[in-house]
């Protein structure tokens, strides 16, 4: 059956189309019907589904009242006079997709209509997506980015987990980008005994940032058919050139030099203190010395005279004192 709608596919295409948008709920029956004018012309109806993937026939039909159903056995299609209906009963998330209704006719494909099928989920089971602040990095720093998802257990009606998804925004909000994407979300999901309290779910990822990482990074959780932003964390990077590097390296280095110099001078000083206090101690001791020793050396001498003249009555004595110092010369 894929190799036949490949080859209709192939064929000149003719134009008698119209798209239209339908929404239903997840479990609602769903009927796409197609028209035709009966005609004794040998024609050939197909249902085909587009979603991402190769197209997925869904069923076939004749002109002739012949109708066969295709791929995907939940779905069946049912031909009437003039009618070729697509029957999908209780839809399911998977059933989202493009359904188009087409002719084939004597080597030429007709689109006779189109129809976008959108399947709506229930409710999102996302209670609220709380992104930490970071403080401002330096190039080359490791910044860790944290958001924290708190889900409503009660609501949890998808069978797929969460996927988790960080995006950046650039200063200019022209440059976006998908930045980071979490393996098996419930891995980091703590535990809770009480089925009535929410989940909650801390996703985290670092790397070592540079010029161009700065910007707001949104943590995005899709879930359900649906996709929810935090408030988005913003991340500055504080830029230093090289210049001022260098410039502040210079800076240093003659602030050390100048602080050995003054260090050096301080200690030669006190050396010079230190010598010429111990030699003027010494000098003051070796003249004390000498000093006493020339009190030591002080002789007192007495000169007696006597006169030839026995005769005189009085001896006139007469008392001399002699004193000798040596001063040392340096």
């Amino acid at each position: 059956m894929m190799i036949v709608v490949c080859l209709v596919l192939m064929l000149p295409v003719g134009h008698n189309q119209e798209l239209v948008t339908a929404v239903v709920g997840v479990g609602e029956d769903v009927t796409l019907t197609c028209t035709y004018d009966i005609t004794k012309n040998i024609e050939t109806y197909f249902w085909i589904k587009l979603f991402g993937n190769m197209p997925v026939v869904l069923g076939k039909a004749n002109s002739f009242d012949y109708s066969e159903d295709g791929d995907v056995s939940r779905i069946t299609t049912k031909q009437e006079p003039g009618r070729f209906s697509l029957i999908i009963p209780k839809t399911e998330m998977s059933d989202t997709g493009f359904y188009y209704c087409l002719k084939s006719h004597n080597y030429k494909i007709t689109f006779i209509n189109g129809t976008f099928l959108r399947i709506k989920g229930p409710g999102p089971h996302v209670a609220v997506i709380i992104q930490d602040p970071v403080d401002p990095a330096h190039i080359g720093d490791s910044v860790t980015l944290q958001c924290s998802v708190l889900f409503d257990k009660q609501k949890e009606a998808c069978v797929e987990d969460p996927s988790v998804y960080w995006f950046r925004v650039g200063l200019d909000e022209a440059d976006s980008s998908l930045v980071y994407a979490h393996g098996n979300s419930r891995d980091q999901c703590e535990r809770s005994p009480d089925a009535a309290s929410p989940q909650k779910c801390v996703y985290s990822f670092s790397r070592n940032v540079t010029r161009s990482d700065a910007g707001t990074y949104h943590c995005a959780v899709a879930t359900c058919g649906q996709i929810l932003f935090g408030n988005g964390t913003k991340l500055d990077i504080d830029v230093v050139s090289s210049c001022d590097s260098h410039r502040d390296n210079t800076v240093v280095f003659l602030l050390c030099v100048t602080l050995a110099s003054s260090l050096i001078v301080i200690i030669s000083l006190v050396c010079a203190v230190i010598n010429t206090s111990t030699h003027c101690c010494k000098e003051t001791s070796c003249n004390e010395r000498s000093h006493e020793r020339n009190e030591d050396t002080l002789v007192y001498s007495t000169v007696r005279t006597t006169g030839g003249n026995r005769r005189k009555a009085a001896v006139t004595e007469e008392t001399v004192y002699t004193d000798v110092r040596a001063f040392v010369i340096n």
